[in-house]
């Protein structure tokens, strides 16, 4: 049988752009189909306009500094409307990127909303049909927000954040995650009041316990109203601003009520069922260790599988695809010890088990340190940092680093290769410390907090 394309991808994002760019270099017939905007949630609604206001969010806190290490410094009130021209600028010159260099791949791109209609088979917006040996979707994830809250249509989610109009002075964001966490902080600094609620005993479940606790520490002990065991009862919108009332009886008036309540698979309206595709748990697209579906012909990569929702995670598992699929080379895409940040403030970043889960899978002995650095100790500010080591026993392999500090993301990065290539304790003691840094205390931990056999 003749099809139009060799490879049809539904879905811009990181993971559908790498995997449709690799085909078409390889002189493979491609399309894909993107109903919003090339770039996909990380780089229009995710990561990268996020971490430009955590930079801008960043500035208030370095100025108090400043002033206390000697600097005349005085800040006026942030300029929402200026950054949000200079952050849709930014983002539109990364979108054409995106466009440009699948385009220069030779990917045919449609801009318009596709589904699945059978195994071999999409349509489009427009009631085109198009035919493909292989169908990929890559169509992410989307906000998770509840249904059954009253007056919920006045809240916003991630999607919206970034497009609000006045910049809000009270701010309630729902959920316990790391978006949550992260808005909470950006809006803080960033000059606003700011609340979050989440309905858990902790934040940023499954996350380290013990780093989890000394997240919630520092959040509070910079201004964030947080509470916990508390969950949105119903809002309204009153007095020029949403009402909200809490389970707890709480009660409060914001201008701005953000629901980070995690994502879901974003496969609503996308045709799979009735193709034959199994999906499972909130929509997520079920595949096997080769992103492959149980239909042959149809293939799935990033959030849209629910395996891990990670940027990188998804060009990895779209350039195994790739390798399997077009050039004969089956590859799993490997989900162990993926290194991770969140970028609080300040920011955490992990690899590897947390101390919960190595304790359930043998003896471990743990190493954490938190303490004041230099730049804090200075100007008597009490924010502590954390470093963590989770070693096992018996074999002396590190199967956990947490770091809880400034730059955080980019420490976890290089800890990550040292425990993906299966580094010990002892080749961690044996390396001499950087001195003076906050990280030199991942070599200098000798002496365990706890074990557990």
């Amino acid at each position: 049988m003749d099809f139009d394309y060799d490879l049809f991808v539904i879905g811009g994002g990181s993971g559908g752009v790498r995997a449709a760019r690799l085909t078409a270099a390889d002189g493979k017939k491609v399309a894909m189909a993107e109903e919003f905007r090339m770039g996909g949630t990380c780089v229009i609604r995710g990561c990268v306009p996020k971490k430009l206001m955590v930079f801008a969010s960043q500035y208030s806190h370095a100025a108090d500094e400043a002033a206390k290490y000697g600097w005349d410094i005085r800040l006026g009130d942030f300029d929402w409307p200026s950054f949000q021209s200079k952050l849709k600028a930014e983002l539109s010159r990364l979108e054409g990127i995106y466009t440009k260099n699948a385009g220069n791949a030779g990917v045919e791109i449609l801009h318009q909303r596709a589904a699945v209609k059978d195994p071999h088979t999409v349509v489009l917006a427009d009631g085109t049909e198009k035919t493909a040996k292989h169908i990929l979707v890559a169509v992410g994830g989307t906000p998770f927000v509840p249904d059954n809250v009253p007056g919920i249509e006045h809240a916003i989610t991630s999607n919206e954040i970034f497009d609000i109009p006045e910049f809000p002075k009270r701010i309630l964001i729902v959920g316990g995650g790391y978006i949550a966490c992260e808005f909470a902080c950006i809006f803080n600094g960033l000059g606003s009041e700011v609340t979050q609620y989440y309905r858990g005993a902790q934040i940023l479940r499954g996350f380290d316990d013990e780093a989890r606790g000394h997240i919630a520490e520092l959040i509070r002990g910079q201004g964030v109203n947080l509470h916990v065991g508390s969950d949105v009862e119903r809002l309204e919108k009153r007095d020029g601003g949403i009402w909200v009332k809490a389970t707890d009886g709480r009660e409060g008036l914001f201008d701005v009520v953000l629901y980070a309540t995690g994502r879901k698979p974003n496969t609503a309206g996308l045709g799979l069922e009735e193709a034959g595709v199994s999906l499972g748990r909130g929509g997520a697209v079920v595949v096997d260790e080769y992103s492959q579906t149980n239909i042959p012909s149809i293939f799935a990569v990033g959030d849209v599988t629910d395996r891990i929702q990670l940027t990188p995670v998804a060009i990895r598992e779209a350039v195994a695809f790739h390798e399997t699929v077009f050039k004969g080379n089956p590859m799993k895409p490997d989900h162990a010890n993926v290194p991770s940040a969140i970028f609080t403030q300040p920011e955490y970043g992990a690899v590897g088990l947390t101390e919960e889960q190595a304790r359930d899978e043998g003896p471990v002995e743990i190493y954490s340190a938190a303490f004041r650095p230099m730049q804090n100790s200075f100007i008597e500010k009490n924010e502590r940092v954390m470093f963590k080591l989770i070693v096992c026993a018996e074999t002396r392999r590190v199967l956990g680093c947490h770091i809880i500090a400034p730059h955080a993301g980019e420490m976890i990065q290089l800890a990550g290769v040292a425990i993906k290539m299966g580094a010990t304790k002892e080749d961690f003691d044996a390396t001499v410390a950087v001195h003076p840094t906050m990280a030199e205390e991942i070599v200098l931990m000798k002496e365990p907090v706890r074990v557990h056999k």
